[in-house]
């Protein structure tokens, strides 16, 4: 044992607590992967930059780079077009990445009398167009067998997840856009108004696994970057009569319209906690390509989150934004503002929105006499560590209802009825803004 430990890589993991396991290459305390290494012999994989590999192997590295043949495998697919969900940006930068660290360096190089110019314009248009975010937390009748765990055991269960998929899919079955069957013979009786699903983000798949469990889907899509083969996907594919593909492909590069068993089918488009930029490459993906041929899209609902990591080059509705006053730089300013709603554990302190206005108004109103207008005597970034907690939440909870309040005004401009919901308490998450459009029903309204 003392011998094996011997020649292991010396290189401490200080996530895990330890020493890397790999045996260490000859002459070198080193593994491969952690041997010292001169920048610039290394270089990015032109295949996948996550990894990087010797410049002098390169030749033969991209020839056998494991993402290759999945790469090939992709290109091939019909439903594989480059960029077709990116968006049209003319800019000359119109692919580069605003990182988190460009967004903080773009507000605290401000001067602070544009700063606070910058807040009061948020909260103006916040006041005006995101006054009507009711409420809809739902639990359907249809997932009784998930909410009492009446379910394969082997599924894991955890109460805020199933909370949060079960009102989803009632937020859906409320627009009609689903519809509830009792048992499997009623469910195969009513096929034609059985819509199939696309999951975007898809992960392991849970919230598909209870829309096949309650609500009888017979054609499932499930459209992923990562590759999950997990419990769900194998309790889905032993399901009689049940359609399920995988779609191992980046949103941005995914064209719906080209998925030969989807032509022309009525299908729900859903998402729960779609990351920041993918709430929008999906609903291009939906809405943007309508035709003849094209699957019939009855209804939709979108978790949105991660607003931090929204990019301009990809904003849906960048027209209705710049109409509200919001240039780019304010909206690369607005989301790094949306990371203070929750950058902290706030659970059941988070109130309703109503309610963290009042209390970034009473600060606002306790600091007066301290505000500092001379821009030579403080800087943003002094200001911003003087924001109280909740001042900051509030602004954070604004910015993020005004970008999604954009995406569904896009919504309604490509002929479906939509609205924002709040579908979970705040205590469950935090992230609780459901995006949810259909056909013309009063529930909509």
């Amino acid at each position: 044992m003392a011998a094996r430990s011997g020649s292991r890589c010396n290189f401490w993991l200080p996530k895990k607590k330890r020493s890397c396991a790999n045996t260490r290459i000859e002459s070198s305390l080193y593994c491969g992967n952690h041997s010292q290494r001169s920048d610039g012999q290394w270089i990015p994989c032109p295949i996948d930059p996550s990894h990087s590999v010797l410049q002098e192997n390169l030749e033969s590295h991209v020839k056998r780079c494991p993402l290759l043949k999945q790469n090939v495998a992709l290109s091939a697919q019909l439903f594989y077009q480059k960029g077709i969900n990116a968006g049209n940006e003319e800019e000359e930068d119109c692919y580069s990445v605003f990182t988190s660290e460009m967004k903080r360096n773009l507000v605290y190089s401000m001067t602070v009398s544009k700063f606070h110019q910058l807040v009061k314009k948020i909260e103006a248009v916040h006041g005006v167009i995101c006054n009507d975010i009711e409420d809809s937390h739902l639990s359907p009748e249809a997932c009784n067998i998930w909410f009492n765990k009446e379910i394969d055991r082997k599924l894991p269960f955890q109460e805020k997840h199933v909370l949060q998929q079960g009102s989803i899919l009632g937020n859906l079955e409320k627009i009609g856009a689903l519809k509830r069957c009792n048992t499997d013979v009623e469910c195969s009786e009513k096929d034609d108004d059985v819509p199939a699903v696309v999951e975007f983000g898809a992960g392991r798949g849970y919230l598909t696994q209870m829309l096949a469990d309650c609500y009888g889907v017979k054609k499932v899509y499930l459209v992923e970057r990562k590759s999950y083969k997990l419990k769900a996907d194998r309790s889905l594919r032993q399901k009689e009569n049940l359609v399920l593909e995988r779609m191992r492909i980046d949103i941005e590069d995914f064209n719906l319209n080209a998925v030969e068993s989807l032509q022309g089918v009525p299908y729900v488009a859903v998402g729960k906690h779609l990351c920041g930029p993918a709430t929008d490459l999906s609903l291009r993906c939906c809405l943007s390509r309508q035709d003849g041929e094209s699957p019939v899209l009855r209804g939709l609902a979108i978790a949105t989150c991660c607003h931090h990591l929204c990019q301009w080059k990809s904003y849906i509705n960048k027209e209705y934004i710049i109409s509200l006053g919001i240039s780019k730089d304010d909206f690369h300013a607005m989301t790094w503002f949306t990371s203070w709603a929750v950058d902290d554990d706030h659970g059941s302190k988070v109130p309703a929105v109503e309610d963290i206005d009042i209390i970034a108004s009473n600060a606002k109103e306790e600091e007066k006499g301290e505000e500092v207008e001379d821009d030579s005597l403080s800087s943003v970034e002094e200001v911003v560590k003087k924001m109280k907690p909740m001042e900051r939440a509030a602004l954070g909870f604004k910015c993020k209802q005004i970008i999604d309040a954009g995406r569904m005004k896009w919504v309604k401009e490509h002929g479906l009825d939509s609205k924002l919901v709040k579908y979970i308490p705040a205590s469950i998450s935090p992230e609780n803004i459901l995006l949810i459009a259909g056909n013309s029903s009063p529930s909509l309204a």
